[in-house]
C-alpha cells in the first residue's frame, strides 16, 4: 500500500464525520418509511418487498459502479451519490405533501436511494485505504462500526418522536439537510486517487475489461471465495429476520413504533460497545479469527429471538444488544483486511463486487419471507438465521483456506496493479 499523508486525521475525519451525519439522516428517514409501510399495510410481503427493492439495485450495479469508482474521482462520485439520495427524498416529501403517495412510489424511491448507496459506499471505503495508515485501518473500521451503532441508537427513537410530531414530508427534509452536511466538505478537501496506467483504455471495451479484472481478482483469491460463500448463505438466512422486525414487534410483542425503537436502540448500543472495543483492542492478531467469533456471537443472539414468548420483549432487547455488540467484530476486521491488501486501483470494483456477491442470495429469501412467515410464523426466520450463523462460523474455523486468507492474497492483473496515488 502507498504511504499516506502524515497529517491524515483532519482531512479524513472531516469527510468521515460528514458522511456519518448523512447516514444518521438516512437512517432516521428509513425508519420512518418502514414504520409508515408497517402501519399502512401491516403486510409481511410489503416489508419484504421494500427490503428487496432497496437491495436489488446494489446487487445489480455493484460490478459496474465499482469500475466507475476506480475510473473517476472518488470525491465526485460521493458528491453525486449523496446528491441523488437527497433529491429522491425531496421527491418523496413532495408526494407526501400533496397526499398522493402510493406504495409503488415508495418502492421506486427506495431503489433510487439504493443506487446512490451502491456508488457512495465503495467510493468511501476505497478512499479510506488511501487516506488512513494501514496500521490504523482496523481501528478506523471499529470507529465506523461505532458510529453505525450510534446511528441505530439515535435514529429509531428520534424517528418515533418525529412521526408523532411531524408529517412525513417534514421528516423527509431531514435527509436533505444531512446530505448537505456530507457534501459540503467534499468540495474543499482532496481525496487521493489511484493513478491509471498509461496503457489503460477509455472506451467501453476497456471498461468491460476492468469489470472482468474485478471478477478475476476475486476468483483467484480462494480464501475470499470461501468467505463470500459463507456470507451469501448467512445473508440468505438472516435478511428476512431483520426485515420482519417491525412485524415481530407489532404482531408478536403487540408493540408499536416506540417498542420497535427500543429494540433497534439496543442493537445500536451493542454496536457502539463492540465498535469501541474493536477500535481500542484492534482484534485478534489474525483478523479472520475476530470476524468468525463475531459471526458466531451474532448467531446466538438472533437464535434467541426465535424462542421468545410474546411477553419476552425485555429479553429480546438483551438479545439484540448481543447481536449489535458482535456485529463490529464480524464486519470491521474483514473490511480492514480487504482495505489493507487489495491494490488501490482495484478497490472500488472489488469492494463493490463483493457487496453484490454476498447479498446476491438475499432477494430469494426475501421473496420467500412473507409467504413462509405467514405459514411458519415470523420467529421461524430468527431460528433459521441464528443457527445458520453458528454452524457456518464454527465450520470456518476448521478450514485451512479461510484461516490462511491473509497469507494467500490474490495478485491483481497488470492493468490494475498500479500503486501510485495522486490527489
Amino acid at each position: 500500500m502507498p504511504e499516506v499523508n502524515p497529517h491524515w486525521k483532519p482531512p479524513f475525519f472531516t469527510i468521515w464525520t460528514g458522511q456519518q451525519v448523512s447516514l444518521i439522516g438516512s437512517s432516521l428517514v428509513q425508519f420512518a418509511i418502514v414504520w409508515w409501510l408497517t402501519k399502512t399495510t401491516g403486510s409481511a410481503t410489503v416489508l419484504a418487498t421494500a427490503t428487496l427493492v432497496a437491495m436489488l439495485p446494489q446487487i445489480v450495479i455493484g460490478p459496474f459502479s465499482g469500475a466507475l469508482v476506480d475510473r473517476f474521482s472518488r470525491r465526485w462520485v460521493m458528491i453525486l451519490a449523496d446528491g441523488a439520495t437527497a433529491l429522491s427524498s425531496v421527491v418523496l416529501a413532495y408526494l407526501f405533501w400533496i397526499g398522493t403517495v402510493q406504495i409503488w412510489q415508495v418502492y421506486l424511491i427506495l431503489a433510487v436511494r439504493a443506487i446512490g448507496g451502491g456508488f457512495q459506499w465503495p467510493a468511501m471505503s476505497a478512499s479510506t485505504a488511501l487516506m488512513v495508515p494501514e496500521r490504523h485501518l482496523t481501528r478506523v473500521a471499529g470507529l465506523t462500526q461505532t458510529m453505525q451503532g450510534i446511528t441505530n441508537i439515535i435514529s429509531p427513537p428520534l424517528g418515533a418522536i418525529l412521526l408523532a410530531l411531524l408529517p412525513m414530508y417534514w421528516i423527509m427534509g431531514v435527509d436533505v439537510v444531512t446530505a448537505a452536511v456530507a457534501i459540503g466538505p467534499l468540495f474543499f478537501i482532496p481525496i487521493p486517487q489511484p493513478s491509471r496506467s498509461a496503457t489503460a483504455g477509455t472506451g467501453i471495451r476497456a471498461y468491460l475489461g476492468e469489470i472482468r479484472d474485478g471478477f478475476h481478482y476475486v476468483w483467484r483469491w480462494k480464501g475470499l471465495r470461501y468467505i463470500i460463500g459463507i456470507a451469501a448463505f448467512i445473508n440468505f438466512a438472516v435478511q428476512p429476520a431483520f426485515s420482519l422486525l417491525p412485524l415481530l414487534v407489532r404482531k408478536h410483542f403487540s408493540g408499536g413504533a416506540l417498542q420497535l425503537s427500543w429494540l433497534e436502540t439496543a442493537f445500536g448500543i451493542g454496536v457502539v460497545v463492540g465498535g469501541l472495543a474493536l477500535s481500542v483492542w484492534g482484534g485478534f492478531r489474525r483478523r479472520v479469527h475476530t470476524s468468525l467469533a463475531g459471526i458466531i456471537g451474532m448467531g446466538f443472539g438472533i437464535a434467541m429471538m426465535g424462542f421468545l414468548p410474546s411477553s419476552g420483549l425485555l429479553i429480546g432487547i438483551g438479545a439484540l444488544f448481543i447481536v449489535g455488540m458482535m456485529n463490529p467484530l464480524a464486519n470491521g476486521p474483514l473490511e480492514a483486511l480487504l482495505q489493507a491488501t487489495i491494490a488501490p486501483g482495484m478497490q472500488g470494483r472489488v469492494l463493490a463486487l463483493l457487496g453484490s456477491l454476498v447479498t446476491a442470495m438475499s432477494p430469494l429469501s426475501l421473496a420467500l419471507a412473507g409467504p413462509i412467515s405467514d405459514i411458519m410464523g415470523i420467529q421461524f426466520w430468527y431460528l433459521v438465521g441464528g443457527i445458520t450463523m453458528i454452524i457456518l462460523g464454527g465450520a470456518a474455523f476448521l478450514s485451512t483456506t479461510i484461516m490462511q486468507i491473509e497469507e494467500t492474497v490474490a495478485v491483481p492483473t497488470a492493468m490494475a496493479a498500479e500503486e501510485e496515488v495522486s490527489d
